[in-house]
Parts: structure tokens; C-alpha cells; sequence
């Protein structure tokens, strides 16, 4: 394909956007889309699955694309789909004219690009992209138009993009509210094999240990397993195919964590033969075990290799950049409330708040087992704490603010 192909004026592209055709209205898509509405963009949907495309439409996500209605290519053309068929929907975007420029959203970036060089795809058009925000859902219906809010926004571009396609896919970025970084596919991929990709495993094997738990050890659970477990509760299939496209950096990660933790599992194995009385930090008993300070315990005890990761946990997770999207994220207040555990009560509580005229922003459930009643744990600006307190107990709620 010819690289001035879309190109505006003397092979110079347009970086104000106006008009964005997505293609994909599944949790990424949509959530770009919604993002770019609130801006004010004019957004075009399409997605081979027509339930999914209307969802998202009906969100307000943007209006089903009519090719033989568009006056003109878009500015930007995003590719939201898997890695495996993004360079041939790309393929397909840029032979029919969709947009002046091309991106996409898969999480994996070398073989994307390799792909669409295979392919034979316009690369001075295309900028490979990643937008550093996901959940647990999927679907259109689980998106949010703040999903990329202070998020990293990986752009991969080839030596043969040129400066106006990256220009646009980096205001694309920030408009929705992104922070954009320019990275090799490769350094990405390597990138979020440490980061995303081998921790969604490592949450996976945590979650499936739990199948073989009984229901005494189910009902201990508390948030520290809930945190831990959340990821787990992606797409097997969506998941498997990301994996497969990331196999060698994803490999090496969990090699080293398996190291790590069959250490651990060693040392635990080793210390839990010894007298049960003996506690962390003693020899067993007739033992003699001096520590480096002579003062008893300590290395010599076996327990160094649980020591050692533990406290490299910590350093690493001390690491992790302060919450993203911080600065730029409404800051809600969090109002529990008392629900019962039946049917229609959700409802008359948001009635309530309508009425109060509080906007909930995001609600979140907790049962409590064996018992008829659960928590709603209200998310709201906090200007408006007051008066949905105040509404909602005069209207016999049982209301917590502050609890």
C-alpha cells in the first residue's frame, strides 16, 4: 500500500481530531469511545457482533459507522481486537479508507506489528498502541468513559511511522485522558510480561487453589484473598490468546517466580519437620543455631529464603508508581448502606438517591453470609455526602457515612 495514502494536503496529517472510527465495541473500544464523546469527538462504532454494537451505541459510545454515508476517512481509525486478527482488520480499515491514521489497543505489540509488516499494511499510518487500562469485565456494557485516566499509554511506532500518524495517536491518548509512552514493541512486550501479563497468571494459580477448598476455608476468606484473586476473573479464552502472543517474555517471568517460590516452598517444607513448638527465629530444640550477632535465630534457622522474598516483595511493590490517575480522578466518598437481600431493594435505594438528586458514580455489593441483608457501598462526590445521607435516612435507610 502506498504510505501517502490519507495523507491531508502534501503528505501531512491532521492531529486535531475531530472524527474517530473505532472498530471493536467491546470493554477497550467502548471505553475509548466514551472517553472521546465527552470530548466532544464524533465517534463512529463497528463490531462484527451487532448485540455488542448496539450496546454501546445505546451507552452513547458513538453512532454505528455507514461507510457509504462517510464523507471522508476519519482522522483516526482504532483498532480494538485481539492481537490475533488486528493486522488483518487493519489491512482491511486501510483498503477500504476508514481513516487517515491507524492504531489499535491490543496488549501485546512485536507480533501485531510483524503481522501488519506481513501483511503488507501502510506502516507510516500505523501506530501500534496499548492503553494501560482494563478490568476483570468485558464486554461494552463494563466500560467506563475514565477507564484510561492517568493511565499509561503505550505507542509503538516503526521507524517507518510517520511524525503526523504518531502526533495523532498521542493527542488520541491524551484525550482520553492518558499519559502517552513511546517504547520499541519488543522493550513493551517485555515491558508487560513483568507488569500484567505473568501476574494474571500467578493470580490464576492463586484463585485455583482455591477450587479444592471447602467451604470452611471459603467462608475465612477475607480482602486479602479478594485482591489478590481479582484478575483471575478475566477471559480464559481472551487470556490464552494473549499469553500465546507474549509465550517467551511471559515464560521468563514465571520461571523466576517459580524459583521464588519453590525456595520458599522448600524452606517452609524443611522448617515445618522440625518441633512444632519451635517458633520462627528459634533452633529446634538441643539445636544450637547462633545468628550473625551471636544474640540466637536468624539465618541459620532455614527460613532466609522466606525472609529474602518477602522483603523483596515489599521493595518491589514499594516500586509501583502511586495510584494512577490520582491527580486527575474525582475523588469519591464511599456511603455503606444497609440492604436486604431481596428483590427490587437496589432499585428503590437508587430511586431514593435520584430523588435526592445525588448521582451515584459506582456502587459496589458486600453479602453477608447467612444473613438477609448485604451493604451498598455508595460512591459519590463528596459535596453531596450530606444531603443523600440525610435523604436516605429520612427515608428509613440504615446509613453509615464515615463508618
Amino acid at each position: 500500500m502506498s504510505g501517502s495514502g490519507g495523507a491531508d494536503g502534501a503528505g501531512v496529517r491532521r492531529t486535531d481530531l475531530r472524527r474517530v472510527t473505532v472498530v471493536g465495541s467491546g470493554l477497550i473500544g467502548t471505553s475509548i469511545a466514551l472517553a472521546l464523546r465527552a470530548r466532544g469527538v464524533d465517534v463512529a462504532l463497528t463490531d462484527p457482533d451487532p448485540a455488542s454494537l448496539r450496546l454501546a451505541c445505546d451507552l452513547g459510545a458513538g453512532r454505528p459507522l455507514d461507510g457509504a454515508a462517510e464523507s471522508s476517512p476519519a482522522d483516526i481509525a482504532v483498532i480494538a481486537a485481539p492481537p490475533a486478527v488486528v493486522p488483518a482488520v487493519l489491512r482491511d480499515a486501510q483498503d477500504r479508507k476508514l481513516a487517515q491514521v491507524y492504531t489499535d489497543a491490543a496488549s501485546v505489540k512485536a507480533s501485531v506489528v510483524a503481522g501488519a509488516e506481513r501483511l503488507g499494511c501502510d506502516m507510516t499510518a500505523f501506530v501500534a498502541g496499548h492503553p494501560m487500562g482494563g478490568r476483570e469485565k468485558h464486554g461494552p456494557g463494563a466500560a467506563r468513559a475514565d477507564l484510561f485516566l492517568g493511565r499509561s499509554w503505550a505507542l509503538c511506532p516503526t521507524d517507518d511511522a510517520d511524525a503526523g500518524s504518531v502526533a495523532a495517536v498521542t493527542e488520541l491518548a491524551r484525550l482520553c485522558g492518558a499519559d502517552p509512552l513511546v517504547l520499541e514493541a519488543r522493550a513493551h512486550d517485555r515491558a508487560v510480561a513483568l507488569v500484567s501479563h505473568a501476574p494474571h497468571v500467578t493470580s490464576s494459580a492463586v484463585a485455583a487453589r482455591l477450587l479444592a477448598g471447602d467451604e470452611a476455608a471459603l467462608t475465612l476468606a477475607g480482602q486479602g484473598v479478594r485482591d489478590v484473586t481479582r484478575i483471575a476473573g478475566g477471559d480464559p479464552a481472551m487470556w490464552t490468546e494473549i499469553l500465546t502472543h507474549n509465550a517467551g517474555p511471559v515464560a521468563e517471568v514465571l520461571r523466576e517466580t517459580a524459583a521464588d517460590l519453590a525456595a520458599t516452598a522448600e524452606a517452609l517444607r524443611t522448617w515445618s519437620a522440625r518441633t512444632p513448638a519451635d517458633p520462627p527465629g528459634r533452633a529446634p530444640v538441643g539445636a544450637e543455631t547462633p545468628s550473625r550477632d551471636g544474640a540466637g535465630g536468624g539465618d541459620d534457622d532455614g527460613l532466609e529464603p522466606v525472609r529474602d522474598l518477602l522483603a523483596r516483595g515489599r521493595s518491589g511493590h514499594g516500586r509501583i508508581p502511586g495510584k494512577h490517575g490520582a491527580v486527575r480522578r474525582p475523588v469519591y466518598t464511599v456511603i455503606p448502606v444497609v440492604i436486604p437481600d431481596e428483590p427490587g431493594a437496589l432499585g428503590r435505594l437508587f430511586a431514593a438517591a435520584a430523588t435526592a438528586g445525588v448521582n451515584i458514580e459506582d456502587v459496589r455489593i458486600e453479602h453477608s453470609p447467612g444473613l438477609p441483608l448485604g451493604v451498598a457501598e455508595l460512591y459519590v462526590l463528596p459535596e453531596a455526602v450530606d444531603t443523600l445521607a440525610a435523604a436516605l435516612s429520612a427515608d428509613g435507610w440504615s446509613v453509615h457515612p464515615g463508618a
